[in-house]
């Protein structure tokens, strides 16, 4: 077998260039003997490229004839979708479908948090709200993001369901990027601050719904922000 970190090196590059669309959507993927040579690898390790991408529904197994590349619309894989939507061309309608996801996802957790936080889970809120302000007076964009995104993670954790965790982590990455883009602007970082004291506030007196509109209204808040003062 070929090694782990030399197939998802082929993975990425295949992936890479169909999302370019070097390789087109819709046709045949050229013969992996062929590709092997382009990319610089085996054939056992273009084989276990085009095998992992079949598992995400990039390439589509054919019957009697060379794999189909499938188009966007038809993957199944969330590294591939996320992959693709980080990419040049697709950033603006990513962010704003990636809001739209975090607002069914994040909504849902605020409210299981509301009923299932511990003392030591207010406290990490309470603590990464703390930073982000401080970061925020400081104008330390990256640092800020940090404490920000380990406020929401602290949320799904306070949450208490392993499944919702195994479901956001893949979106890590986009999160990481988008909230870079937003929280550059003061305006935006002073409206989270205002946002996340209202969701921790909402959490910490352990009324579900509340904390579910709290959660609902930063959402819309961001979405508005995102629009108006980034797009």
């Amino acid at each position: 077998m070929p090694r782990p970190s030399r197939t998802h090196d082929a993975v990425d590059q295949l992936l890479d260039a169909i999302i370019a669309g070097t390789l087109t959507a819709g046709e045949q993927l050229p013969p992996e003997g062929q590709l092997a040579v382009e990319f610089g690898v085996s054939r056992l390790t273009m084989r276990e490229a085009v095998r992992l991408l079949q598992a995400q529904g990039v390439i589509v197994q054919v019957p009697g004839s060379r794999h189909r590349i499938a188009p966007v619309s038809e993957w199944t894989g969330m590294d591939a979708v996320v992959r693709h939507a980080r990419s040049a061309g697709q950033r603006e309608r990513s962010s704003l479908e990636l809001l739209e996801v975090r607002m069914m996802i994040e909504t849902g957790a605020a409210q299981l948090a509301a009923e299932r936080r511990s003392d030591a889970d207010l406290a990490v809120l309470e603590d990464a709200l703390a930073r982000m302000r401080t970061h925020h007076e400081a104008d330390d964009v990256e640092a800020f993001v940090g404490a920000d995104l380990e406020f929401h993670d602290a949320i799904i954790r306070a949450a208490d369901n392993r499944i919702l965790i195994a479901a956001i982590l893949p979106l890590t990455t986009m999160l990481e990027e988008t909230r870079g883009e937003t929280s550059a602007v003061p305006q935006i970082r002073a409206h989270a601050l205002v946002q996340h004291r209202s969701v921790l506030d909402a959490i910490g007196s352990g009324v579900a719904d509340d904390a579910r509109d709290a959660m609902a209204e930063h959402m819309r808040q961001t979405h508005d922000d995102l629009v108006s003062l980034v797009h």
